[in-house]
């Protein structure tokens, strides 16, 4: 899929457990990013919610993780394919692309424009430098 998924207002608003009418207040206002369709509606990308999602909404439940690589973000690609799913989550103006088990992607029931956590655990960083 390319690009940010786009939310309604409404759905924009339920992710992030506020009112509808709060949530068009936010878009007049310009507190919140939006795009028009051709006919004039306002839509939110996935990714303007970030900025908004506590750590909490990242649904962990009641398990914590020792992990302190633990970035939030938005679902944007899910693809299952026999054993294994690719999924695509948003950080920030980043991807983050993970190859799990198909039963896992089924299991946490990822869908397009969710908040997800990308937990990140390895014993070597790389560092690099862009070049001029």
């Amino acid at each position: 899929m390319g690009g940010d998924a786009l939310l309604t207002p409404r759905q924009a608003a339920e992710k992030l457990g506020m009112s509808y009418p709060a949530m068009k207040h936010w878009i007049l206002t310009g507190r919140i990013r939006t795009v028009k369709t051709p006919g004039g509606h306002h839509r939110i990308p996935a990714d303007a919610l970030n900025e908004f999602l506590p750590a909490e909404k990242a649904n962990l439940g009641t398990t914590q993780i020792s992990g302190r690589n633990q970035l939030l973000g938005t679902v944007v690609q899910v693809v299952i394919d026999g054993l294994l799913a690719k999924v695509v989550i948003s950080v920030g103006n980043q991807r983050v692309t993970a190859i799990i088990t198909s039963d896992g992607c089924r299991d946490l029931n990822l869908k397009v424009g969710e908040p997800a956590v990308a937990l990140i655990k390895a014993t070597e960083v790389m560092v690099g430098k862009p070049g001029k």
